[in-house]
């Protein structure tokens, strides 16, 4: 069974740091897409950064210079370093992947979701 599982969200002060990680497990064939979405209280949830298909990266507007992602291919990991947490960066982040089970199969899996909570 393919599955994102999520892991390194937290408690943490405004300005500091945390690193998330998502791993892909199961049987698949590749990843196509990978990356992070996340949802405040109230809030639709957005994107906040991933690699596409042709593995480039990609930012919201709002993370751009703070957040930083990068992946072990190896271990089939993706790893969102957020730096300079602000208040309004809390949210539930989530892990979303496109997913290839056969060559021309995909499809989209959603993680169960990591706390990110910044402090004053």
């Amino acid at each position: 069974q393919v599955q994102l599982v999520e892991s390194g969200g937290g408690l943490v002060q405004a300005g500091g740091s945390l690193r998330l990680s998502c791993t892909a497990s199961g049987s698949f064939f590749r990843i196509s897409t990978i990356g992070w979405y996340r949802q405040a209280p109230g809030n639709k949830r957005e994107l906040v950064a991933g690699f596409n298909r042709l593995g480039s990266t990609y930012y919201a507007d709002s993370v751009k210079g703070r957040f930083t992602l990068s992946r072990d291919n190896g271990k089939n990991t993706v790893y969102l370093q957020m730096n300079n947490l602000m208040l309004q960066d809390t949210a539930v982040y989530y892990c979303n992947a496109v997913l290839a089970t056969m060559p021309t199969i995909e499809y989209e899996f959603w993680g169960q979701g990591t706390q990110v909570t910044v402090s004053s």
